[in-house]
């Protein structure tokens, strides 16, 4: 004990109540007494024998050293703009992809450098953006061989394992190595609201290990070193910027779903049902409202029908819906059940985006979160890792706890306040190409080219200019006759025939009957095959998306042509095409094609079994008897 305190315990008499038969007295005792009992009891205390370290408690933690040993070396501090912002970040490929936080990365503009373990700073550029999800995709440059995350199953995490992160809080790591902080999963799937429509957290993780500003974007880990979250937001002291114990990251898994749009250069946006739900009297998950416009009402689901599962997860709550949701891109297809009485309907349903094309890229680009400068110290009064000002805790009245302040999401400053961005150096400049709409254009030609030249290794088609002509017959063993030529479409189904005139617009020529424009869409293909990507009219690599009753994900290209949409197919295995789906208007069914059965003709490998789909119907199955690909005879 130390100044007042000490003299007020030497100096006085301490008074303890005893009771007596006739009452209660007090007696007095010297401090000085009571001193010399504590302190030979402390004594006492220190000088027994310690207990053995165990060896349980020795391995466990060898074991923890080394997963953090592990983790480390692929952990990045990630500096913008000479400095003076940054975060942190984690690469997860030899070839130096990394990730980070958009608020993080976006003030940077398309270039920033990164510090890693090694000692190591490193040029690296800006690759994927999503505002929405608070997720970007980084290249770091100069290398083949850096160490990278491995990336674990975040679903399978439970509230009460052990986790650590690894990070660059307060900028500290000027000589790169970042600082480590261990502690527990204290929640999963949690829901983070967002600000506005952007840096949406859904279904995250909560954890205490301390997550600072500066953190943002750097990696969680799990107890074995393996990567399960991307951090992000935090809850904090009013006064100090100190974490309090609450810290939130985007769960690995979800940025798995992303991860293909991501690579894409594209600036991309999250998933909405087109509906809202709501619990009932009952305690049912029902449909409050939905769009007529959107596929899930094409599917069959209406207002009061109740949700069973999304996603393959069952849905118990709102907030559950909104977690589940939340983790999945724009335009993929997912499985959902639905029940109404007496029926219950499992489909496939194609998810809206949250924003327009427009919207989303002008709130991308017109405010820009911001990180805080370097500091040796936490700065007074933010209350977000990011800089974001801290909400004013409530008064509480005598007697009343006052309510917990939620966490909030990173600032968003405008534009114009934010630091100005520091332009590349030029041996940097190649990896960096400007295209409205998209992040970085020069990643979206990168991987066009990647699945169009996987493609070629099954066969060049470019030679084959004159008219296809396929022959074969459906499940019911009627013949069918296609012809592709360079005006017009021909086709016999049976004894019906169909065509398409190939100097009309396309959308209106949905030949045969019933297929959602079949012919259009083999036309498409031909095209493709023929011309390639480059010369056949728009086409831009989405990224990953899966494909109904196919394992995986598969590279999708779209392709736009005579006012009409194409999405191509192809397996990223064997680069080879599996389907496509032509889209006549955006708020209708496509046509999808579904190729099987590759055989060899003239050195080119070609599909011998077509699978029609429309809406909730097939179409047909088509085995095709004989190919034949005709050069242009002048």
């Amino acid at each position: 004990m130390t100044g007042t305190l000490w003299s007020a315990v030497t100096c006085h008499r301490v008074r303890f109540p005893m009771r007596r038969g006739d009452g209660n007295h007090i007696l007095a005792v010297p401090a000085s007494a009571v001193i010399a009992v504590l302190a030979f009891a402390a004594f006492s205390a220190s000088a027994a024998p310690a207990a053995p370290v165990t060896d349980a408690v020795l391995q466990a933690e060898q074991q923890r050293i080394a997963a953090v040993a592990r983790a480390v070396p692929s952990a990045v501090a990630v500096f913008a703009n000479d400095g003076q912002g940054g975060g942190s970040g984690v690469v997860i490929t030899p070839d130096g992809y990394a990730l980070s936080n958009f608020h993080v990365t976006k003030p940077a503009g398309d270039y920033m450098q990164c510090g890693m373990a090694d000692g190591n700073l490193y040029d690296a550029v800006i690759v994927g953006l999503d505002p929405t999800g608070d997720v970007a995709l980084i290249k770091l440059l100069g290398r083949d061989d850096f160490p990278f995350a491995e990336m674990a199953d975040s679903d399978q995490l439970r509230v009460g394992d052990w986790c650590f992160a690894v990070g660059n809080p307060f900028l500290l790591a000027t000589d790169f190595q970042p600082t480590v902080t261990y502690g527990l999963v204290s929640g999963v799937n949690r829901y983070q609201y967002p600000a506005g429509t952007l840096l949406e957290y859904a279904d995250c993780i909560q954890t205490d290990a301390s997550i600072n500003p500066g953190n943002s974007g750097g990696p969680l880990f799990d107890a074995s070193g393996r990567l399960i979250g991307v951090n992000g937001r935090g809850s904090f002291e009013k006064r100090g910027r100190v974490n309090v114990g609450v810290g939130y990251a985007i769960s690995i898994n979800q940025i798995k779903n992303f991860l293909g749009y991501l690579h894409s250069g594209r600036i991309v946006d999250h998933a909405t049902l087109g509906a809202t739900v709501a619990r009932d009297e009952d305690g049912r998950i029902v449909v409050t409202d939905i769009l007529p416009t959107c596929d899930a009402y094409r599917r069959g689901l209406r207002y009061g029908d109740e949700l069973l599962s999304f996603a393959g997860r069952p849905i118990t709550t709102v907030n559950g819906f909104k977690n589940v949701l939340g983790i999945f891109p724009k335009g993929w297809r997912v499985p959902l059940s639905f029940r109404r009485p007496g029926e219950r309907r499992d489909v496939y349903v194609r998810l809206m985006g949250v924003h327009t094309d427009e919207e989303l890229l002008r709130k991308a680009e017109g405010a820009l979160p911001v990180e805080q400068p370097p500091m040796p110290k936490p700065s007074p009064p933010d209350g977000t890792p990011d800089g974001g000002p801290a909400p004013e805790k409530p008064r509480s009245k005598p007697g009343k706890i006052a309510p917990k302040i939620p966490s909030k999401p990173p600032r968003i400053m405008p534009k114009d306040r934010a630091h100005s961005q520091q332009p590349p150096p030029k041996h940097v400049e190649p990896w960096i190409v400007k295209r409205p709409g998209y992040a970085n254009y020069h990643f979206n030609e990168l991987n066009r080219d990647r699945v169009w030249n996987a493609l070629l290794a099954h066969g060049d088609f470019a030679g084959l200019t004159g008219a296809w002509k396929l022959t074969g017959a459906d499940a019911a063993g009627n013949k069918i006759e296609i012809e592709l030529g360079g005006e017009r479409v021909t086709a016999r189904f049976g004894t019906r025939p169909a065509m398409v005139d190939l100097a009309r617009d396309l959308d209106s020529q949905l030949a045969p009957d019933g297929s959602g424009g079949l012919l259009a869409a083999l036309h498409l293909w031909q095209r493709l095959l023929r011309l390639g990507p480059k010369q056949f009219g728009d086409v831009y690599y989405l990224g990953t998306a899966p494909v109904p009753d196919r394992p995986g994900l598969a590279d999708v290209l779209i392709a736009t042509h005579n006012v009409v949409e194409a999405r191509f197919l192809f397996d990223p295995e064997t680069g080879q095409l599996i389907g496509m789906e032509m889209y006549p208007d955006v708020q209708v069914d496509p046509c999808e094609v579904y190729f099987a059965d590759y055989r060899s003709v003239d050195g080119r490998q070609v599909p011998h079994a077509l699978l029609v789909r429309h809406g909730d119907a097939v179409y047909g199955r088509i085995q095709l008897e004989s190919f034949e690909l005709i050069a242009d005879k002048s």
